[in-house]
C-alpha cells in the first residue's frame, strides 16, 4: 500500500520514510516509529495495516543519520547491529527526523504516534515533545525517563513474559500515570506483536491492536471533546 519518500529535517538530514495513504478520507496523522531493526518489512506492514484503517501513516527511517537503507532481521546479529545504531544516534536528531515526518502528514487530521520497542520509548518522548493528540507504546523500556512527562495520553502495551521490561517497571509506570491505560498480556513476551519474531503472540497482538485503534478514535478522531480528554488523560 505504501512507498518509500525522501523527506528533510529542519537541519537539511535527508532521508527515507514509509509513506501509506488512507484509502478515503483519512481519520488523522500518525507517526509509525520503528524497532531497532529499522523500517524493514514488519514495520512497513504495520504502517500500511493502519493507512488499511483510515491513517495516513508514516515510518520514518531513523537510522538514516548513521547509514541508509538499513533493514535487519530478528536474529541475534541483527539485534546486535540494531543496538549498535541507536547508540550512534544523537535523540535530538531523532527528535527532528520525527517532526519533518510528522510535518508530512499533520494535514491528515489530529496526530497520533505509535512505537515499538526502541520505537516505543521514541513514541513517549513524542508524547512530550511534538503536538501529539495521543501515542501508543508497546513494549518501550520507558520506566528510567519517567522525568520526561508525555503532554498528551499515552497507551501501554507489556508482555508479562517480558524479560527486558520487568513487571516492577511496569508499575512504576502505573504509579507514576494513574489516569493512563498499562496493559500486560499473561504469556506475552517481547516483540509479541511482530510475527517474524518466534515471540510473536497473535492473540496478545490482535488484542492489543484493537485497544490500540479504540484509543486513536477516542484521542485522534473524538471530535470536540478529545482536546479536553486529552489535557486530563495526560496528568
Amino acid at each position: 500500500m505504501g512507498q518509500f519518500t525522501t523527506i528533510m529535517a529542519r537541519d537539511g538530514h535527508e532521508f527515507q520514510a514509509w509513506l501509506a495513504a488512507a484509502p478515503g478520507r483519512p481519520r488523522g496523522a500518525l507517526l509509525v516509529i520503528q524497532e531497532i531493526f529499522g523500517v524493514n518489512s514488519h514495520i512497513r506492514s504495520v504502517a500500511d495495516g493502519f493507512a488499511a484503517a483510515g491513517y495516513t501513516a508514516i515510518a520514518p527511517a531513523l537510522f538514516d543519520r548513521v547509514r541508509r537503507g538499513i533493514e535487519l532481521g530478528y536474529s541475534a546479529e541483527g539485534m546486535q547491529e540494531g543496538a549498535g545504531y541507536v547508540k550512534q544516534l544523537d535523540p535530538e536528531a531523532t527528535r527532528r527526523d520525527l517532526a519533518a515526518a510528522l510535518a508530512v502528514v499533520k494535514h491528515s487530521g489530529r496526530a497520533g504516534a505509535v512505537g515499538y520497542c526502541w520505537g516505543g520509548l521514541q513514541s513517549y518522548l513524542a508524547a512530550g515533545a511534538l503536538p501529539l493528540a495521543c501515542a501508543v507504546v508497546y513494549y518501550g523500556k520507558v520506566a528510567p525517563h519517567l522525568d520526561r512527562r508525555p503532554r498528551c495520553p499515552v497507551l501501554y502495551h507489556f508482555g508479562a513474559e517480558d524479560k527486558s521490561i520487568p513487571l516492577a517497571d511496569v508499575a512504576r509506570i502505573s504509579a507514576a500515570y494513574p489516569q493512563a491505560p498499562v496493559y500486560t498480556y499473561e504469556g506475552a513476551g517481547h516483540g509479541f506483536n511482530c510475527d517474524q519474531r518466534a515471540s510473536f503472540d497473535p492473540q496478545a497482538a490482535a488484542l492489543a491492536r484493537t485497544r490500540t485503534l479504540e484509543f486513536f478514535e477516542r484521542y485522534m478522531v473524538g471530535g470536540a471533546d478529545a482536546d479536553r480528554e486529552a489535557s486530563k488523560g495526560a496528568s
